[in-house]
């Protein structure tokens, strides 16, 4: 007679165990203990086998005939399900271990070394939170491009279209280490363009004031009552217009107030090669304001809480806010200030883009460039400080001589 529910729960235990079949092989085993496994015994090559499927009722009577019908059919292929069984918890394991997200550990240990720790802690935490939790437990050969669509498209929904656009690019770099180690066939980002799939970003210029209204700002900032160290990185600002990561986590080691000169190194810079700052007269005046407050001897702008970070982001962006210029004016507003008037007034095109370290860079010309023109930047930076205390102090425009 087939087994029901009700013949199982009315079975109790006895000294000795017991067995309740339920045809072909199938049976529930009664322990003394009172548990109840479930048993499957066939016979492999004429010898007799038997395999576990489980404790009732974690395993019911309809899930352990539903395995026990996989089993049978696997005989009748003359494959024997024990060695089945293995083969699929021996995948089940290689699975684990070439995950994406195990496979995309390593990637980050090789890639991370020539990056900064700011950089590489970014790339782990985007990972963790948009990547990992939709295909980090998916076998690195499984992944296919319709799985990397579906989820840069669910990241482009909230809104984040840059970061959709850098989880693939981060997808498409550990597939391809993924490949170049024999953990894949092939690299399905490679597949996929974001144009194809990610609906075309509006370009909007970074907010920054016009020039008439740069006087105003520049007298703002040299009354601002916060933080001293903040109002000293508005004024370094705007006099070196560095970018804003730049300027923030400057470090002593950089600085060389003999020869006048911030030497910014290629892993700190966005295009990764070197970078010189010819520093003006006003800059070498804020620079040792900055020395005497003894604030760290590291970072020119540390963070407030002392634990070895530098100044935020958002530090330079919400002292401006305090200013009165929400929406009206960025840290990388100077970048675009300094360009237009410098342009303007008319420097040389090519002293601008490597002042602003925009100039075109690959592996044969980056060494050089950094120090090109470097007599000629010199000038027009000191000629650019003086413009700008000239305006603050209410001045008419001065004559600013082009190099």
């Amino acid at each position: 007679m087939k087994l029901t529910d009700s013949i199982i729960k009315a079975a109790k235990p006895k000294d000795k165990r017991y067995n309740l079949p339920d045809g072909k092989g199938l049976a529930l085993w009664v322990q003394p203990d009172g548990q109840k496994c479930w048993r499957f015994r066939y016979y492999f090559n004429d010898k007799e086998k038997m395999l576990s499927l489980g404790f009732y009722p974690a395993v019911s009577l309809a899930a352990a005939r539903q395995e026990h019908t996989r089993f049978k059919e696997l005989l009748a292929q003359d494959i024997d399900p024990s060695d089945n069984r293995k083969e699929q918890k021996r995948q089940q394991a290689m699975a684990a271990t070439n995950s994406f997200e195990s496979i995309a550990h390593l990637w980050w240990d090789h890639w991370k070394h020539d990056k900064t720790e700011r950089h590489a802690d970014y790339t782990m935490r985007r990972m963790e939170a948009d990547i990992f939790p939709v295909i980090g437990a998916k076998p690195i050969n499984g992944i296919t491009a319709a799985q990397l669509i579906a989820m840069i498209r669910k990241v482009e929904a909230r809104g984040a279209l840059d970061i959709a656009k850098r989880v693939l690019t981060m997808c498409g770099q550990v597939m391809r280490y993924a490949v170049a180690h024999g953990l894949a066939e092939r690299n399905p980002a490679a597949d996929i363009k974001p144009s194809d799939v990610l609906k075309p970003a509006n370009k909007t210029n970074y907010t920054r004031l016009s020039e008439k209204e740069l006087p105003e700002l520049l007298r703002k900032i040299d009354g601002y009552e916060g933080q001293p160290l903040t109002r000293f990185a508005l004024q370094l600002m705007a006099l070196t217009f560095v970018r804003t990561g730049e300027l923030i986590g400057a470090r002593w080691d950089e600085i060389d107030l003999t020869k006048k000169e911030w030497r910014i190194p290629a892993e700190r810079m966005k295009m990764k090669t070197p970078h010189i700052v010819p520093l003006s007269d006003q800059a070498i005046d804020i620079l040792t304001k900055i020395k005497n407050l003894s604030a760290d001897d590291i970072l020119l702008f540390p963070s407030e809480r002392r634990d070895g970070k530098s100044m935020s982001n958002n530090t330079i962006l919400y002292a401006l806010y305090r200013l009165g210029y929400h929406s009206r004016m960025t840290g990388h507003g100077f970048r675009g200030i300094a360009s237009t008037i410098l342009h303007e007034r008319g420097y040389n095109h090519d002293h601008i883009e490597l002042q602003l370290a925009h100039a075109p860079r690959n592996a044969v010309s980056a060494a050089y460039n950094h120090a090109l023109y470097l007599e000629p930047r010199t000038r027009m930076m000191q000629n650019w400080a003086d413009y700008l205390e000239g305006i603050k102090a209410g001045a008419a425009v001065l004559p600013f001589r082009a190099a």
